[in-house]
C-alpha cells in the first residue's frame, strides 16, 4: 500500500498567508493529480491554540524569525499562523479533498511546536498518524505540500524513522528557505530516503 501525505496545504502557507510560501500555490495542480496514483490519501493541518509559544507574538521583544529555546528544543519564533477556528487555517479551497481518508493536526499542544505528521518536535506525543498508515498496511509514502523545508522534511525524516519507504515529492512541495533545503535533502538521502518528481511518477502512470 502506498499512501500520499499532503502536508499543511493552508492558506496562512499560501500566497498572501501570515508565513507564505513563495509560490506555495503551484503545487496543488499536481497534488492534486497525484491523488488518483496513491492507495490512501491522508492530510495533515497545523493547528495551534492561539498564543501558542512558537509564536514572536508569545515572548515579550522577540522579532519573527529569531530562535530561541523552547522546552528545551531549538524553537525559530513565527508570525502568528493557522490558529484555530481561523481562515487562516482551513484548507485551500483549490485542494481537492475528496479522496482524503483521514486529516491528522498538529501543534495543538501549547508550549511544543510539531513540524511532523508524526510527533511534536520533542517526539513526546504521537499525532496517530504512524498507526493509522500501518493499521492501513501502509509501506510505502510519498510526502508533498509545505513547507519542503520544515513539515515536509521532518515528517520525512520521522516515517522513514517508523519504518516506511519515503519519497519526498519535490515539485509537489515548496520551500520557505531554498538554500536550506538543498542542504536538507542531503540529509534526507543518507537516512535512507528518497526525493522524487511528480511529473515523472504521472508520465509513469
Amino acid at each position: 500500500m502506498k499512501a500520499l501525505v499532503i502536508v499543511d496545504v493552508q492558506y496562512d502557507f499560501l500566497p498572501g498567508g501570515a508565513l507564505a510560501v513563495p509560490n506555495g500555490d503551484e503545487i496543488i495542480p499536481l497534488i492534486n493529480e497525484l491523488q488518483s496514483y496513491a492507495d490512501l490519501v491522508v492530510a495533515t493541518q497545523d493547528w495551534h491554540p492561539a498564543g501558542h509559544k512558537s509564536f514572536a507574538s508569545a515572548h515579550e521583544g522577540k522579532k519573527v524569525f529569531e530562535q530561541i529555546e523552547l522546552e528545551g528544543l531549538e524553537q525559530v519564533l513565527w508570525p502568528d499562523h493557522c490558529v484555530q477556528g481561523t481562515k487562516g487555517a482551513e484548507f485551500s479551497p483549490e485542494l481537492h479533498m475528496n479522496h482524503v481518508e483521514a486529516i491528522f493536526r498538529k501543534g495543538m499542544e501549547h508550549g511544543i511546536d510539531s513540524y511532523s505528521g508524526f510527533y511534536d518536535n520533542g517526539h513526546r506525543k504521537a499525532t496517530g498518524m504512524g498507526a493509522y498508515l500501518k493499521g492501513r498496511g501502509v509501506t510505502e509514502i510519498w510526502l508533498c505540500g509545505l513547507a519542503s523545508d520544515y513539515c515536509v522534511y521532518f515528517t520525512a525524516l520521522d516515517g522513514l524513522e517508523l519504518g516506511f519507504k519515503t519519497t519526498l515529492i519535490e515539485d509537489a512541495s515548496r520551500p520557505i528557505d531554498a538554500a536550506s533545503f538543498e542542504f536538507k535533502k542531503e540529509h534526507l538521502l543518507s537516512k535512507g530516503g528518497q526525493i522524487g518528481q511528480a511529473k515523472k511518477i504521472l508520465l509513469k502512470m
